[in-house]
């Protein structure tokens, strides 16, 4: 799998690792610190998450075209991480609505400037007749460091905020925050139900509440130190920064040819034996009419996919169980999950991999297996030999996904690398209209385990008790699927874009990619909407809709997208055989 890559690869994988890190240890409580910190609505909370993510996303765009008519992908991409740090180190370290919405577009420009311009380094480095046949395992490699980052940074956000709630002699509890609010706000009075609620829950934090003024006390220190427990988290996002620009600045030798434009090529610059191809003003057009296809298919998916960040994390947050026992306990501890992915990779090389390796698998699975058994019985079974029960947060579920991205890789890589050896592997449109299908079918795990649950407008009036929660099953077997999706389409759309772009609009198409993406993330929001408007299971099904609707367009219209795959792969070969013959 990594063998017949350039080394420049893995350094802006890591690189782009470093960054993600950072960005999904902020994404995975940023919903909640909204909600802890200025008592938003699900409505609110989901219109600002929405705008922020179609920011991020957009504006890729922009730094597509900077890059590609001005600065350079490399002087491009350190600009904006200098920007993301300084707009983390506010959102970190500032007060105010408006020092947090400053923060957020210093983010989102920050972003703008990195991620697209990132991947084209990449996608450049495979115009070389020595690694462009390995264009789309590239990118299933950089896809997956991606999700290495981001399957650290719920536990890491995680950690801190358990930690500060501790010091602070306090527990998270999802149901104080809102209750605060609406005490300080006058919305709860002496002798409400709401107050009663809120004297119990802070009972259970072992405060003694004798009147109303020291309830208020509770209260503001209660959504003070938690709030203030996420922001310590957004400030990791700082350190990750730094750790990333040392990375793409230090080992840039390794990427360095593929750090131009195709002005520079033009000009001589960039890799010697790098692949130039010339398109008529059709085929640009033709290009570009496939791209715009393809985008107009992906805003569905990812305005399914990013709910993750807001209407699946309140679901984890009002209807899931908020304590595990047993094995269990192994996957929601980096304890228990960092083994069990590397007993699942051992076992992976002891039975696709070469002879050689076999050993070295068994052996891997072996020790992990052990590993596994010694943690569950040392930290999840009290010397009484009782199962212990621990309690859970709502934002560790976010490390679902890139855990089974991390897993499931190199299933899919040795799947797609088989179906080509049988000459049966699917275009890459065609996998995209198949993960549409397959995210569909995510949300239909997700709508039976909702069946019956009460309706989010009720649960004020008619909160669920623990035994009415639900198992997390439901949410983790939802990211299972939604994982596969993913597998199908994200990656296989990035290696598409940079394989189908006409050169001169590298930059800009892979912002265009974004930008659907931005679009997606902003519908997002759209959807919070209707979290207390509609029941659980008419959300899902929505996206269910969505998603159904989104394949069959892009079934309909898969004729022409291949036929520019076809025409695109035919030309980059002919490419290849003029800058052989003219070496």
């Amino acid at each position: 799998m990594l063998k017949d890559h350039p080394k420049g690869l893995f350094v802006l994988a890591f690189a782009n690792m470093g960054e993600r890190f950072g960005y999904y240890t902020m994404l995975a409580i940023f919903t909640l610190y909204l909600q802890a910190r200025y008592g938003w609505t699900s409505a609110a909370t989901g219109q600002m998450f929405g705008i922020f993510l179609a920011a991020v996303y957009f504006l890729p765009v922009l730094g597509g075209f900077v890059a590609d008519k001005y600065f350079g992908y490399g002087k491009t991409i350190t600009l904006g991480t200098v920007i993301m740090f300084l707009g983390y180190a506010l959102l970190a370290f500032g007060s105010g609505l408006a020092v947090m919405i400053t923060s957020l577009a210093l983010i989102a420009i920050g972003t703008g400037f990195f991620k697209g311009n990132l991947q084209v380094l990449i996608g450049n480095l495979y115009d070389t007749p020595k690694y462009s046949k390995n264009r789309d395992l590239a990118f299933s490699i950089f896809y997956m460091c991606i999700n290495i980052g981001a399957f650290f940074a719920p536990s890491m956000a995680n950690q801190i905020t358990e930690s500060l709630m501790n010091k602070a002699h306090f527990t998270y509890n999802g149901e104080i925050p809102a209750l605060a609010h609406q005490l300080q706000s006058g919305a709860l009075t002496e002798g409400s139900a709401g107050y009663e609620k809120l004297v119990s829950l802070a009972a259970e934090q072992n405060v003694t509440i004798t009147d109303f003024e020291s309830l208020r006390a509770f209260a503001t220190h209660y959504i003070d130190v938690l709030s203030g427990s996420y922001q310590w988290g957004f400030g990791v996002a700082c350190i990750s920064l730094i750790v990333s620009l040392a990375i793409f600045l230090g080992f840039r030798k390794y990427y360095k040819s593929a750090d131009a434009t195709e002005k520079e090529k033009a000009q001589g610059k960039g890799a010697k034996d790098a692949i130039i191809v010339e398109l008529t003003k059709e085929q640009t057009r033709e290009r570009l009419i496939a791209l715009g296809l393809v985008f107009a298919v992906v805003i569905f998916f990812w305005m399914s996919f990013h709910q993750n960040g807001l209407t699946m994390t309140f679901f984890a947050r009002d209807y899931t169980a908020t304590e595990v026992s047993g094995p269990t306990n192994l996957l929601f501890s980096l304890l228990g999950l960092v083994p069990f992915i590397l007993f699942f990779y051992g076992l992976y090389i002891l039975l696709t991999g070469e002879k050689k390796m076999k050993p070295v698998g068994g052996i891997m699975a072996v020790v992990f297996a052990i590993v596994l058994f010694f943690v569950y019985q040392s930290k999840f079974i009290s010397p009484t030999g009782e199962e212990v029960t621990t309690a859970i947060t709502p934002q560790i579920f976010q490390q679902f996904n890139p855990m089974f991205i991390i897993i499931l890789t190199p299933v899919f890589v040795g799947l797609f690398k088989w179906l080509n050896s049988k000459k049966m592997e699917p275009s890459a449109p065609r996998k995209i209209g198949i993960g549409m299908i397959i995210a569909a079918i995510g949300f239909m795990v997700l709508l039976i385990g909702s069946m019956g649950l009460t309706a989010p407008s009720d649960l004020t009036t008619n909160p669920l008790t623990a035994e009415e929660r639900v198992s997390p099953y439901w949410l983790i077997n939802t990211y299972l699927v939604l994982t596969c999706a993913e597998l199908f389409l994200s990656p296989m759309g990035i290696s598409f874009v940079s394989k189908v772009a006409p050169p001169k609009y590298k930059g800009l198409m892979q912002g265009g990619w974004f930008a659907a993406t931005a679009i997606g993330n902003y519908l997002v929001g759209i959807i919070g909407y209707f979290w207390e408007e509609v029941s659980l299971t008419a959300l899902w099904g929505i996206l269910i809709g969505c998603c159904a609707l989104s394949a069959i367009f892009i079934f309909s219209i898969m004729g022409r997208l291949e036929k520019v795959t076809r025409e695109s792969e035919e030309q980059l070969a002919a490419a290849e055989a003029a800058a052989k013959e003219n070496n």
